[in-house]
């Protein structure tokens, strides 16, 4: 089974809300996890990276303006605000906190699923134009290069296509299949080669890799660190 599903944290005080939000949103295929204060949420973020935030903005407490604010300065997470009040300069404030987008209250479950795509989507997009680092190695998907120790290596087409796709999701397990379908390579001892390859190329210790992991039984995931 594919494991490429995104993960939302629902933060709001209604139980009845919670609860209706994370049973359509599993139902749709995403992975749910719910707080509901801003306390509950800050713990989580600690340890989970979410893809998406869902957040109330009337909550007891540090409410999600604040809670907006707060999160906006530890980390690049996008942030769907749920708010009772309509008017105008409320949405704005949200927006100006760095929210991406906002939903007034009551809405349609199919509604906010559309944003959640729509948001999801945008974000998955990596710039094949910027550097990125994987531990220790630095990697120029525009160049096909992959610096570790100031000794850069090529990569070829297959690993470039494999490695876009796991930098968009770090932390996501990506199946042999799917693996198969984005590099264009059918044999599964072809795709462990491959995997073996980047390994030498992007970890100081290849045999216990600290980056490019197996998750036995299920395929492979990218840790960023």
């Amino acid at each position: 089974m594919e494991n490429n599903k995104s993960h939302i944290l629902i933060v709001d005080d209604d139980d009845r809300i919670r609860g209706l939000l994370k049973d359509y949103l599993t139902e749709n295929n995403y992975i749910v996890s719910t707080a509901e204060n801003a306390d509950q949420a800050k713990q989580k973020l600690q340890y989970i990276k979410f893809d998406i935030i869902i957040l109330d903005v009337m909550m007891p407490g540090q409410n999600g303006y604040e809670l907006t604010k707060d999160i906006k300065k530890q980390m690049e997470v996008p942030i769907i605000l749920l708010t009772a009040k309509g008017e105008v300069e409320n949405r704005i404030k949200g927006l100006e906190l760095g929210a991406d987008d906002y939903l007034g209250k009551p809405f349609e479950p199919k509604e906010l699923l559309l944003r959640i795509n729509n948001i999801i989507k945008k974000n998955l997009k990596i710039d094949t134009k910027s550097k990125h680092k994987v531990g220790e190695a630095e990697i120029d998907l525009n160049k096909m290069t992959i610096n570790l120790n100031n000794k850069p290596r090529k990569m070829n087409n297959s690993e470039k296509k494999i490695l876009i796709e796991m930098l968009a999701k770090p932390g996501i397990t990506f199946s042999r299949e799917k693996i198969g379908k984005i590099s264009g390579i059918s044999q599964e001892r072809s795709i462990d080669v491959m995997i073996t390859r980047l390994r030498q190329k992007l970890e100081i210790d290849p045999k216990n890799p600290k980056y490019l992991q197996t998750i036995r039984g299920s395929g492979y995931v990218l840790w960023i660190q």
